[in-house]
């Protein structure tokens, strides 16, 4: 064993004290290790696979340790000196706790001062609970949520809250009393969240070196193997690991990887963590205008970014995941995963992004449509790993949307989504960027399509030449998301709607084709 390995070591609130771990799989998740080994049930398992919620629970690191390393969105909730963030305990390895501070709904009474937490008052007030075995995921979601609206003094709208609410599955109450509930916790008595002792126990255990751990193979039948688990605090360590340890697995938000060991029971092997390399997590906008986001930026920090530059990808956004997925993944981890049916990539095609590789002290760029190769194959070399998206600053000539279609509004998988980019000159196309996913193996762009429209007026006939060459340019496969036929139709039907959005000629207005213009109901502040 490594002499610098060393115990997983976390703040527990509901213990109220720091918490060493070893002799776990490094693939343990925090669900199990909280259910079996530290008692604490009340975190449930429901999907194990980050969709339902019920295993929601809060992780909490410095807010100074978040602000030190660039310029970053705010997405997660800054209370005092904590950064919070809801997170699906099912689908988070236990060794990504090291440092940090986790809190579950066993602290939700010593926060509401021996009671009821006002968001556990306000679901049992507006009846927010039937069969309640979702109900503690709820509790935590809303209890972030209160803290965020509470530190800020505002009040969220029904849509916020369901927003925050979207990865938290209630299949026998509804949602209407949840929503009612989420209105109701900030009419009651305040309770807030002492963050001063969770603070100091997190500064107790910051090193500078990282962690390094060693554990039993959870894939294997008996302890004969031993699995390694890295999570260095530096670009140049984690660079270097990375070179050194080529075979490891680098993870990052663990939203995929964790499926496959719950659900497929695949050994992962040697794993090297993103996630704690600050200089990784940095977003900011250099002097030439290109917005840089580092590989382990969370989602809904990037996702925050991206948005800020182009509104028209707000409900994009919101659509990815929902707010605990995209807490704990990273743009860097879905752009490497490269699933062909991925919401990033077709969205960074179409801005014309960048990806940014590296391999110990050298680095390359490519344009992302060039990185992938084939079903989840890309052009990385043994070492090498993604360090950073760059994305061209906005052009006033450019007309840009991003669309997803789904089973299911919220938190789904798409069965098509798109970026779409065009250039005028006037009223003639000057470039064009049309980019798919799950309309091929691989997420990539319409060339023909593209072809169609260049140096064309940009017009009903134009488009509807660019529908008819998506033939070409695609043959989408049959599968249990959708048929090939109706991924075809669709991909035309959402360049016409494009089209339609950007028109010289009376396009439409957003409140003409979005589904929140419908729902007012939704957007009323309480």
């Amino acid at each position: 064993m490594d002499k610098h390995t060393r115990p997983i070591r976390f703040y527990q609130h509901a213990r109220g004290e720091i918490v060493a771990v070893e002799g776990v799989a490094p693939t343990r998740t925090v669900l199990s290790w909280l259910r079996e080994d530290a008692r604490c049930t009340g975190t449930k398992e429901g999907c194990n696979e980050g969709d339902c919620g019920a295993c929601t629970v809060i992780v909490a690191e410095l807010a100074e340790h978040a602000h030190r390393i660039g310029t970053r969105s705010a997405a997660a909730t800054v209370v005092g000196e904590l950064s919070l963030r809801t997170v699906n305990a099912c689908i988070q390895f236990l060794p990504t706790l090291d440092g940090k501070a986790l809190l579950t709904v066993e602290d939700l009474q010593r926060i509401g001062g021996g009671t009821l937490h006002p968001a556990q008052r306000a679901l049992v007030e507006c009846h927010g609970s039937q069969c309640g075995f979702c109900t503690p995921g709820f509790a935590m979601s809303l209890a972030a949520t209160y803290e965020r609206h509470c530190e800020s003094g505002t009040r969220p709208t029904r849509q916020q809250l369901a927003d925050d609410l979207s990865g938290n599955l209630c299949r026998c109450t509804g949602y209407r009393p949840i929503l009612d509930a989420g209105q109701r916790m900030f009419d009651l008595p305040q309770a807030r969240l002492d963050t001063r002792p969770i603070a100091k126990a997190l500064r107790e255990l910051q090193r500078p070196d990282g962690l390094a751990y060693e554990g039993p193979d959870a894939a294997a039948p008996s302890d004969a193997r031993r699995v390694r688990y890295w999570a260095p605090r530096s670009l140049e360590d984690f660079a270097a690991l990375r070179e050194q340890h080529p075979q490891a697995r680098v993870l990052a938000g663990c939203t995929d990887i964790g499926l496959w060991v719950n659900k497929q029971f695949r050994d992962v092997g040697d794993l090297l963590y993103i996630g704690d390399v600050g200089e990784l997590e940095r977003i900011e906008r250099r002097e030439d205008g290109v917005l840089r986001i580092g590989a382990a930026a969370p989602l809904e920090d990037a996702w925050s970014a991206l948005a800020a530059e182009w509104p028209q990808l707000q409900d994009m956004w919101l659509r990815f995941a929902s707010l605990p997925v995209r807490n704990a993944g990273t743009l860097g981890g879905n752009i490497a995963n490269g699933s062909p049916i991925g919401d990033s990539p077709p969205v960074l095609m179409a801005l014309g992004a960048s990806v940014v590789l590296r391999r110990g002290k050298a680095q390359r760029k490519l344009l992302l449509e060039d990185f992938y190769v084939d079903y989840m194959k890309n052009a990385m070399q043994p070492g090498e790993f993604v360090e950073a998206l760059e994305v061209p600053p906005p052009s006033p000539a450019t007309a840009m949307r991003a669309y997803k279609l789904s089973k299911r509004f919220d938190c789904d998988i798409s069965a098509v989504a798109t970026g779409l980019a065009v250039t005028l000159d006037g009223d003639t196309v000057t470039a064009a960027r049309f980019a798919f996913g799950g309309m091929a193996a691989i997420v990539k762009r319409a060339a023909r399509a593209e072809t169609a429209v260049l140096g064309e007026p940009w017009s009903e006939a134009t488009v509807q030449a660019a529908i008819a060459a998506l033939a070409q340019d695609f043959e989408p496969l049959t599968d249990m998301r959708a048929s090939a036929g109706y991924r075809l139709r669709s991909a035309g039907n959402l360049l016409r709607r494009f089209w339609l959005e950007t028109r010289r000629d009376a396009p439409l207005a957003p409140s003409q084709t979005s589904v929140w213009s419908v729902m007012p109901h939704l957007t009323t502040a309480a």
